[in-house]
């Protein structure tokens, strides 16, 4: 077995020392919340919040990759909460996992002042559980950020292609795109890099 299936068993064997039953079809993603949420119940701390990234796209179902990361758009995350986010993957790590202090963290926070306007209003829930409650940006904000950073630092093709927004999501993104970097080379850039995923979306440009 390698490292990292040891690991993951391990962890797995965390979350049904609490109760939570695990399976190879269940996401680790989701399983990591059931068990956190376990967590902060026990210690009666509630969570609510937007919940941006790859866990979000795992919980939407729109991606199946294990990411450990979860990456709090807003609010900023409470003392209590990042206390018992980094108490909780020290029990993990003792039982072999190897989830990080940071997993819960507020690293995407500037996002939100980049966001199309009323974003707030098209939040969609991804998570309910007893102690904490995630939503999730809405499709076309979705699209916003994702494309961004496409643009901006050239990853999240993969995750782009997988959500296949079609060619009047692609326009509408656009025109809001282009406003969002002083250089005068951006829109050209922009342009650029919606041309080629046209193209590899098969949108016939």
């Amino acid at each position: 077995m390698t490292a990292n299936r040891q690991a993951r068993s391990a962890s797995n064997s965390f979350l049904i020392s609490l109760g939570i039953c695990y399976n190879d079809t269940m996401h680790e993603t989701k399983s990591n919340l059931l068990a956190f949420d376990q967590y902060l119940a026990e210690r009666r701390l509630q969570f609510h919040a937007v919940v941006i990234g790859g866990a979000a796209l795992n919980l939407l179902g729109v991606v199946s990759r294990f990411t450990k990361d979860c990456d709090i758009l807003h609010p900023e995350i409470p003392n209590e909460i990042a206390e018992a986010s980094r108490g909780f993957a020290i029990e993990i790590r003792t039982k072999g996992g190897t989830l990080q202090d940071n997993w819960l963290n507020n690293e995407p926070s500037s996002l939100a002042s980049h966001l199309l306007p009323r974003w707030e209003e098209r939040l969609q829930t991804v998570f309910a559980g007893t102690a904490i409650h995630l939503r999730c940006l809405g499709r076309e904000d979705l699209l916003c950020a994702k494309l961004f950073a496409l643009c901006d630092r050239g990853i999240d093709l993969g995750d782009c292609l997988t959500l296949a927004p079609n060619i009047n999501e692609l326009e509408n993104v656009l025109s809001w795109l282009e406003r969002q970097d002083a250089n005068p080379d951006w829109p050209d850039h922009v342009r650029a890099t919606f041309a080629d995923l046209r193209r590899r979306l098969g949108h016939g440009i």
